[in-house]
């Protein structure tokens, strides 16, 4: 809010569950070709009074945030507003000439700040819309991840019917880059590519096209993998990226540097190289060949169960491989087993609008660094649905009885190291005062840590303690910096502290 003394109150949730509420009054198009976005959008002005708008309010078709700024507002002056929107606004280009994308109008609109929901799914807008707003000086923040799982159900078939779109769109190129990679890589031509490694993605994506016909030219320039230049396809950066035969040959630090070591035993180093999608296979079979397993043969099916879960690894090494920064020189993935520690470097600082402190906390929303990227591991069924990976990774307490991984940035990589047990988070966490819990109280830790904000009687109920056990420990997580008391009689609770 523009006056200092109400920042302390603004709430933004509470905006965040008005705009789906309006988003749910949203107006199908009388059309049926295609199925339109449901979203809602909230205008707070400096004054405390607000404003909604939903699509297809006032005239079908209309998007929320024209309604809400050109029709409600055309001649009222918006600068300091905030803006809570449930889809991406959309970017420059993404909307026939000479109509504006909403996220120009927000800009010409002078609105300070701006709530967004969800990316746009159409992987030749995803996050660009985003990307202009912070390029133009608009700070920009995402909804929080459970409301951002409520926004897509409600879109389910607008994004599984724009994902199809994309295969087949022949709109114009968006001025706007995510990545240097989405250009013409000049070093690489069109048989650098792998021709198997694009049939198993054209069937697995249902593309429905034959290799070398102007469809299949056309289709994998939408989708960024080929550029036309110069009277030529050529690959872009991403698709060599992709599916080049030797992709390393031009981006050398494109790859995985694995290690193994563990006392007593030299060290087992590996390069884990090929197109990405190629990496993501590699990479889990060297892993299953190096971690600890245990074989369970009393059952007719043999089970084999890792010392580390491997669907916790295969969710960190695989986001590490779609959301790395590949434009920064030099920096491959490391990824390390030893002892005590799973450990995994990835080039890159968090996206904008995530933060280090969200990521640390496992809450940061859903947002895609390589949006194009994302969408083909999503047609070849190599990542699961947006959000899984933290929700996977904070089951490790309950589920696996294994502490959360602690998260660090050390320029230019994002570092998760994974303790394998509650002695080595003992032993590698930085904050020493870990070392002062026995175990009950080290799983007590991960739970609140999970939980982020409880109450003592939900932390009583979970382990099955009494009253007075939970307040101990709950005493001594406050007196060793880890959780804050707050509140006071019954509304006291517990909140942890970001280390």
């Amino acid at each position: 809010m523009a006056k200092k003394k109400e920042d302390k109150t603004f709430n933004p949730r509470k905006y965040m569950e008005l705009a789906i509420q309006i988003m749910n009054k949203s107006i199908q198009e009388p059309r049926q070709d295609k199925t339109s976005p449901k979203v809602g959008a909230v205008l707070i002005k400096p004054d405390g009074t607000k404003e909604t708008a939903f699509r297809g309010e006032l005239r079908h078709g209309d998007h929320a945030e024209f309604t809400l700024l050109e029709r409600k507002n055309r001649s009222n002056h918006l600068d300091e507003c905030i803006l809570f929107a449930t889809l991406e606004p959309c970017a420059p280009g993404a909307r026939k000439h000479p109509k504006l994308g909403c996220a120009e109008r927000i800009v010409n609109a002078r609105i300070k700040k701006v709530w967004v929901g969800i990316e746009d799914p159409d992987p030749s807008v995803d996050r660009k819309g985003i990307q202009y707003l912070l390029d133009n000086g608009v700070e920009v923040e995402m909804f929080d991840a459970d409301l951002q799982k409520q926004i897509r159900n409600a879109n389910n078939q607008f994004i599984e019917e724009a994902q199809v779109r994309a295969k087949l769109a022949n709109d114009e190129k968006l001025a706007i880059v995510l990545s240097e990679k989405e250009r013409t890589e000049q070093k690489a031509e069109l048989e650098d590519l792998s021709k198997t490694h694009l049939d198993t993605f054209i069937k697995k994506a249902k593309l429905n096209v034959e290799w070398n016909t102007p469809k299949f030219y056309r289709i994998l320039t939408q989708l960024g993998i080929l550029d036309f230049k110069d009277e030529k396809y050529t690959p872009t950066g991403l698709g060599l990226l992709l599916f080049g035969e030797r992709p390393q040959l031009i981006y050398q630090n494109a790859l995985i540097r694995a290690t193994f070591k563990t006392k007593g035993r030299s060290e087992d180093i590996d390069t884990i190289e090929g197109p990405l999608i190629s990496q993501a296979d590699k990479i889990q079979e060297w892993y299953k060949s190096h971690i600890g397993k245990q074989i369970d043969r009393s059952s007719v099916e043999r089970k084999v169960t890792y010392d580390y879960p491997l669907v916790v690894f295969r969710e960190a090494i695989i986001n590490a491989i779609v959301h790395r920064d590949y434009d920064i020189e030099g920096a491959p993935i490391y990824f390390e087993i030893n002892d005590d520690a799973i450990i995994i470097k990835s080039p890159g600082e968090p996206v904008k609008p995530i933060t280090l402190e969200q990521i640390k906390r496992f809450n940061a929303p859903s947002l895609s660094r390589n949006p194009k990227i994302m969408y083909v591991f999503d047609q070849l069924d190599l990542v699961e649905q947006r959000g899984l990976g933290f929700l996977t990774i904070k089951d490790l307490p309950q589920k696996y009885n294994l502490p959360l991984p602690l998260v660090t940035y050390e320029a230019p990589y994002m570092v998760f190291t994974f303790p394998r047990s509650g002695d080595s988070l003992k032993k590698i966490a930085p904050n020493s005062a870990l070392v002062n819990l026995n175990d009950e109280e080290l799983n007590g830790y991960n739970f609140v840590k999970v939980k982020e904000k409880l109450t003592r009687k939900e932390y009583e109920e979970h382990f099955g303690f009494d009253k007075k056990k939970a307040e101990r420990h709950l005493k001594v997580f406050v007196q060793q910096g880890f959780i804050e008391r707050k509140g006071s009689g019954p509304g006291t609770y517990y909140e942890t502290i970001a280390t």
